[in-house]
């Protein structure tokens, strides 16, 4: 069986993208994403308590910087999205994301500017267990502030699939 996936694919890995975060992160996002997914630690909210806590001031959660894309200040693209993408399209395919891992080397800060580079890491295909082929793409995202530090890495999977045709 040949692939439906266009074997150029395979050169991209090594490909590399880098965004500069415009302006810092700032306590408000910190907040707003520690509501919006019901985390009510104050250590993401209340500086007092961070500062008692041994901390400098209060601290992102811990994925809010893999999760949002307010460092990127992209335009968003034709599905509105305004973030990171790799801008793979193939006809008769849907993207499912399969997963991701992180590492987390230091608390970001609200006075910390972000420069997060994406890397593909791999690209192969392999089959689902009916049979249809799927593309993989592992890449990888380390999140640095404006001193140079390493704060987050994000191993992410994306998988492109073929869709049925309609009868």
């Amino acid at each position: 069986m040949t692939s439906p996936f266009p074997q150029s694919l395979k050169d991209r890995v090594g490909e590399t993208r880098t965004y500069v975060a415009p302006e810092p992160i700032g306590a408000a996002a910190f907040r707003y994403f520690s509501q919006a997914v019901g985390d009510d630690n104050p250590l993401y909210y209340d500086e007092e308590f961070a500062r008692a806590a041994g901390y400098a001031s209060v601290m992102a959660p811990p994925t809010l910087v893999c999760e949002t894309n307010q460092y990127a200040a992209v335009p968003p693209n034709e599905f509105g999205y305004a973030g990171h993408d790799w801008g793979i399209q193939i006809d008769g395919t849907r993207l499912l994301r399969g997963g991701n891992s992180y590492e987390f080397f230091e608390p970001v800060k609200p006075s910390d500017v972000l420069t997060v580079t994406w890397k593909i890491a791999e690209i192969f295909e392999r089959s689902s267990s009916s049979g249809s082929p799927l593309l993989i793409i592992n890449s990888e995202a380390e999140y640095h502030n404006q001193d140079g530090d390493l704060l987050v890495r994000n191993r992410e999977t994306l998988i492109i699939q073929p869709v049925g045709k309609s009868t």
